[in-house]
């Protein structure tokens, strides 16, 4: 669920991003009285995420318009497949237009991305998980799009979890030091997870008393002797560079989660048209 408090203010930004003071085009051209009827429509194979996020922008700027959606949120489409229809005054309809269709395209981007990848580690008990490298403002749409695609979401935002990160553990002195600290004053149900780099590291790590650890860009060997040491007793993490041609290596080693920041950061959007409706 997406706090609505969090979507109100995402929207209300990017409309006053994209208008201004008013849309001059459909000022000057679309009579004032004009109803329009469009449909939205995917142009490609997707997975829809943010249906709803849309729907809010056109009520939005047009309180009164109607809008039937066809499909909600997880929803996997083809060329030419509807997502819905929105009804009402014109000019505002399309004043709104762009903004929807932004929100829809690109957190349907994140969740058509996403799938792909839970795809390629089905057959292994490693989940898929997102990151922070998400669009500033965009963090809680973007998490709910990559969780839409199949993803479990990693931690929100700093305050929602300890992960110590080799900048963290140098100014500390150490692995021990770091988790020590952490371990004094963190929250009770709070987990510690530290980024390691080398299996001594690793060992470090798990002597420490790490909840999880974060296995970067470790090799596939270094993964399986990660996994070996850990026996099942912390969950493990491998991130880094992970692509269409290594998650499933990776997945194969026996980690518990495999995270990509590729899937928020550099999702493309997909391909949704919005046009007046025919039939």
């Amino acid at each position: 669920m997406i706090d609505p408090l969090v979507v109100e203010t995402v929207i209300e930004a990017a409309l006053r991003e994209d208008i201004g003071f008013f849309d001059l085009t459909s000022e000057l051209v679309i009579p004032a009285a004009a109803v329009a009827d469009f449909t939205l429509e995917s142009r490609q194979d997707l997975v829809v995420a943010g249906i709803d996020v849309a729907a809010a922008v056109f009520r939005r700027r047009v309180p009164d318009c109607r809008i039937e959606l066809a499909v909600g949120d997880g929803a996997r489409l083809g060329p030419g497949g509807r997502l819905g229809r929105v009804r009402g005054p014109a000019r505002g309809l399309l004043t709104a237009e762009r903004t929807a269709l932004n929100l829809l395209q690109h957190l349907s981007g994140i969740a058509t991305l996403t799938a792909r990848y839970v795809a390629l580690i089905a057959h292994t008990k490693a989940a898929l998980v997102d990151t922070r490298k998400t669009t500033p403002g965009l963090r809680a749409l973007e998490k709910h799009a990559a969780q839409i695609g199949g993803a479990r979401n990693h931690r929100l935002r700093l305050d929602d979890g300890v992960l110590l990160k080799d900048n963290h553990i140098a100014v500390c002195g150490g692995i021990a030091a770091a988790v020590a600290r952490a371990r004094a004053g963190v929250p009770l149900l709070t987990k510690i997870e530290v980024e390691c780099d080398t299996l001594d590291q690793v060992r470090e790590a798990l002597a420490a008393g790490a909840d999880l650890l974060l296995l970067d860009n470790m090799d596939l060997a270094s993964l399986r002797r990660a996994v070996e040491l850990a026996g099942g007793g912390t969950k493990l993490e491998a991130s880094g560079g992970i692509n269409f041609d290594t998650i499933a290596g990776i997945a194969e080693t026996g980690v518990d989660f495999v995270s990509v920041g590729r899937i928020t950061q550099s999702a493309p959007a997909v391909d949704i048209g919005l046009d007046v409706t025919l039939s």
